[in-house]
């Protein structure tokens, strides 16, 4: 059974270690799905998931206490990035890491920004 899968609408995401990172905060058991999505897509999902209309950077769904699936929003994230001092590529393995410890069930917060600090700089994520 395979546990991890990415799939794409956008034109294009940066390749990175996507499994590695998630073996490492969710385990190698967890079932996740990633997909990069467009902006109207991610739009639609955010308003019928969560009652928001604007177009998010990431959004996670667990499906249950070992399966979940996060969306990505590679236009999004190439607009923000600057606001972390991230490139746009080192931001996107920052909203994967952000979706992943959702996952994982952390909410924001201090222990949030030091796990995703931890993971960022484990991962080179610049």
């Amino acid at each position: 059974m395979e546990t991890f899968a990415i799939t794409s609408t956008a034109r294009s995401y940066p390749k990175l270690p996507y499994e590695a990172i998630k073996n490492d905060i969710l385990g190698k058991k967890y079932d996740l799905s990633l997909a990069f999505i467009g902006g109207i897509r991610a739009q639609k999902l955010n308003e019928e998931h969560r009652g928001k209309i604007y177009t998010p950077n990431v959004l996670s769904f667990p499906l249950d206490d070992a399966i979940g699936e996060i969306f990505i929003t590679p236009t999004v994230a190439k607009k923000e990035a600057h606001k972390f001092n991230l490139s746009h590529k080192g931001y996107i393995g920052f909203l994967f890491i952000h979706g992943c410890l959702h996952l994982k069930g952390l909410p924001h917060g201090d222990k949030m920004d030091k796990l995703e600090q931890k993971y960022v700089m484990k991962y080179k994520l610049r």
